[in-house]
């Protein structure tokens, strides 16, 4: 790179490895479950964005050290990295001048796309990597790879015309690809071995995740998204490591977390992804939401999962194990066991309990009927063709029920006695 910006007339150019921090930061969203695009069952893993909160504020703070203070890059005033690098440039330099062509009328008249930069670049010898005739544009970081623009603009244009550069064409039935069983480690949230191996670093075991899961065609994703202009957009995917430790991790998250805590996870890791996408990874409100997560969620997922790769996202959970999982056959087995959790009696006491919010619920259900929004007797017909609902499901429903639901009956003498004795000495 720093040859080939002084071929381009730079006076000064200097490489900076942004990859250990990036790769932090890209394990700081797995454990958060920081990503909100999701199509099919698939997601897309914010690989740019994270790619643009780390070397938009890296290299900012490099030009500091060597006294430089303008920004220029070739972000499009029509997508979302023109906003996310101005907000991570003056985040981390509040002096910083910031220069984008896409932005100055007079380059726009002259080179008004991809096209013609590429003609302008190819007319004048300079080295450029991808040829005019390429059929759309590629970024790509460690964490994954974007290909979008061109031709992938049309939504008549599959997956099949991209080229994937981390992985394989797993939709090619030309392509061999055989089945491979993996495991992954984790340590308080943090993703620490592969098939036992631990590694130098995290960024050699983002590597190795990168290989592992590219060679199925793992984490490749067809995605249209909302761009931070509220404009729809289209993006196919890569990221093969990513998405092979996000598949253990949430498999460990669901084993280890209750409902509420994984509700929790979910909710707050897409407002997470979506912040992360807008360039506010680094304001207040993401910091509160990243602590919070990889504090009470991720500190807890320690544990292996083992995984049988097929091709693209094929694949099988064969094994989990951890020190802390919630998870409990012996205790919730369906076969008699030797110290089950709770017995019949208690189950029907359990659900003695529930009697008064499901006579609540009927009791709305009535009054719901009584209106023509449900039910078969509804006398409101404009109403409920108005507001279709599910009338056939509910059919009739007669007044009362709600208070047949509440009632016990006369209880025995002896549960009368109990009730009252609980009553009167203030246990009850």
């Amino acid at each position: 790179m720093p040859g080939r910006a002084t071929a381009y007339g730079a006076q000064i150019a200097r490489l900076v490895d942004c990859r250990a921090a990036l790769v932090e930061e890209g394990l700081a969203a797995l454990a958060c479950g920081a990503f909100h695009v999701r199509s099919g069952g698939r997601a897309y893993f914010n690989t740019t964005p994270l790619g643009r909160a780390v070397t938009g504020t890296l290299l900012v703070r490099a030009m500091l050290d060597d006294g430089v203070q303008v920004w220029g890059d070739g972000s499009t005033f029509k997508g979302n990295d023109i906003e996310r690098f101005y907000r991570y440039g003056l985040l981390a330099n509040p002096s910083l001048r910031i220069y984008k062509p896409w932005l100055d009328a007079q380059f726009v008249s002259e080179l008004g796309g991809r096209k013609e930069m590429s003609e302008w670049l190819l007319a004048r010898d300079l080295p450029y990597r991808d040829s005019t005739e390429k059929a759309y544009s590629t970024d790509a970081n460690i964490w994954g790879a974007t290909h979008e623009a061109k031709s992938l603009e049309r939504l008549d244009t599959g997956i099949e015309i991209v080229e994937p550069i981390m992985g394989v064409r797993f939709w090619d039935s030309t392509v061999q690809i055989d089945a491979e069983d993996v495991t992954i480690g984790f340590e308080q949230g943090r993703p620490v071995t592969i098939n036992g191996k631990e590694f130098g670093s995290a960024v050699d075991l983002v590597l190795e995740a990168n290989a592992i899961g590219g060679r199925h065609g793992l984490g490749m994703s067809d995605q249209i998204e909302n761009r931070i202009i509220e404009a729809k957009s289209r993006g196919i995917y890569e990221a093969p490591g990513m998405a092979l430790l996000h598949a253990a991790y949430e498999r460990l998250v669901n084993a280890i977390h209750n409902e509420d805590t994984v509700a929790a996870y979910h909710n707050d890791g897409r407002r997470l992804g979506r912040l992360l996408y807008e360039g506010r990874w680094l304001d207040p409100q993401s910091l509160m939401l990243r602590e919070a997560l990889q504090r009470w969620v991720g500190s807890a997922i320690t544990g292996q999962v083992t995984l049988r790769l097929r091709r693209g996202e094929d694949y099988s959970v064969l094994d989990t194990t951890g020190p802390s999982l919630s998870y409990h056959p012996d205790k919730l087995s369906m076969e008699r066991t030797e110290d089950s959790a709770f017995g019949p009696v208690d189950r029907i006491g359990q659900l003695t309990m529930r009697n008064l919010d499901i006579a609540d619920s009927r009791s709305k259900l009535e009054q719901y009927a009584q209106l023509g929004i449900v039910g078969g007797n509804s006398h409101l017909q404009v109403t409920a063709a108005v507001q279709p609902g599910p009338h056939q499901l509910i059919g009739v429903l007669p007044e009362g029920g709600a208070d047949t639901i509440a009632s016990r009956g006369h209880a025995p003498t002896d549960d009368e006695a109990l009730d009252n004795a609980a009553m009167e000495s203030g246990t009850d």
